[in-house]
């Protein structure tokens, strides 16, 4: 086994194995990677002169969770004082702000809140989507309906469907951390298991839900168990309908531990450079030949990494993120607005093109034209 021969095997899109990507991972240099990762991406993505973004807001519905991650400075145990429920009135609020920046997507995440049941959820999906019919909701993830199945009693597929019939448009990949019951047991046991979490997305795609994935890696995870992640995904990808989106996107960031149990307790620290950031992006778009939309995290890794990772096989620059609480509780700190990330993508080398969850392409709103122009103006004078 070479590198070489391995590289050439995948550019071919063959599936490699997890073994095989570890060797990758720990055996290829990064010049290498970047070139075949660049080389599918090129392949598969059809206009190779677009670097995509999107316009929306992370807003949670509550901080209360007892799933007790290990990583997550957000939640706050059932009764805390600094608890709540967001009410209808925040949300109009932070809709308003959405829609006057030119966005049209919410995404909408919380915790594992005990007492908020599947009714709590479609009631509040529907309210929304009677308040602001053209509303995207990108809600939820898999812990959070496997943990209200649980509440329920019910099914994935039950549950899902419910959601869908309420407002639901698409499925977000959030809490995959690395899909290993082992690494899952001591960072999360409150939360579901491997299994479950593809399970859910097997039952998504069922219903035709578009969803996404993610990967947060650099903690206590092992090479090999990073690239089992990415055959995981692969898999679920591979049974879903043939009309069916499935994963339209994978997301991978470096564990941020500012302030984290893990840190405190000297279990792990964030150790990624923008090196193995920029290998882990070229990775994934070889180890993931049937998923379209690699993403780089400029949140987690900043600007200057981002922009590598579009030679290295990312074609997305994600969102502008009017608001995020969770990564940027544990020390995230970067920020864009629509004329940065505009400008970081053209620094690159690309032409940015704003896009919704479902990567058709969106014209620039008025609003954010007229926002870039007011911009122009106050650098001229």
């Amino acid at each position: 086994m070479t590198t070489h021969d391995l590289l050439s095997k995948g550019q071919e899109g063959a599936f490699l194995t997890a073994e095989e990507g570890a060797f990758l991972f720990e055996h290829a240099g990064t010049a290498e990677l970047m070139e075949v990762g660049y080389a599918m991406r090129l392949a598969r993505v059809p206009d190779d002169e677009v670097v995509t973004w999107i316009i929306d807001r992370n807003t949670n519905t509550t901080n209360v969770c007892i799933a007790n991650c290990k990583f997550c400075n957000f939640y706050r145990r059932p009764g805390h004082e600094e608890s709540y429920i967001t009410s209808i009135d925040t949300y109009k609020t932070k809709i308003d702000e959405l829609f006057q920046y030119g966005g049209e997507q919410l995404l909408l995440q919380g915790g594992h809140h005990p007492d908020l049941g599947l009714q709590f959820y479609c009631d509040l999906f529907r309210e929304l989507k009677s308040l602001y019919p053209t509303l995207k909701l990108h809600a939820l993830g898999p812990p959070e309906i496997a943990h209200i199945t649980k509440l329920e009693q019910s099914s994935h597929h039950e549950v899902l469907s419910a959601l869908k019939e309420s407002g639901l448009d698409s499925l977000p990949g959030a809490g995959a951390e690395i899909l290993s019951d082992r690494v899952r047991r001591l960072l999360a046991k409150g939360k579901c298991g491997r299994e479950e979490w593809l399970d859910v997305m097997r039952a998504a795609h069922q219903l035709h839900l578009t969803t996404s994935a993610t990967m947060m890696f650099g903690h206590i995870e092992t090479n090999l168990e990073r690239m089992q992640h990415l055959v995981d995904l692969r898999q679920v990808q591979s049974e879903k309908p043939k009309d069916a989106k499935g994963f339209l996107a994978f997301i991978p960031w470096p564990f941020q531990d500012e302030g984290t149990i893990l840190k405190r307790l000297k279990r792990a620290r964030n150790t990624c450079t923008g090196d193995e950031y920029i290998r882990m992006i070229a990775l994934s778009r070889i180890m993931l030949p049937n998923v379209i939309n690699i993403q780089a995290s400029w949140l987690t890794v900043g600007k200057e990494v981002a922009q590598i990772c579009l030679h290295a096989g990312a074609n997305d620059f994600g969102s502008i993120m009017i608001e995020e609480n969770v990564v940027s509780a544990a020390g995230a700190a970067f920020r864009f607005t629509a004329q940065g990330i505009q400008d970081a993508i053209r620094a690159a080398g690309f032409t940015p093109q704003l896009r919704n969850q479902q990567y058709d392409y969106r014209e620039l709103p008025t609003n954010v034209k007229q926002q870039l122009l007011d911009h122009s103006a106050m650098i001229v004078d």
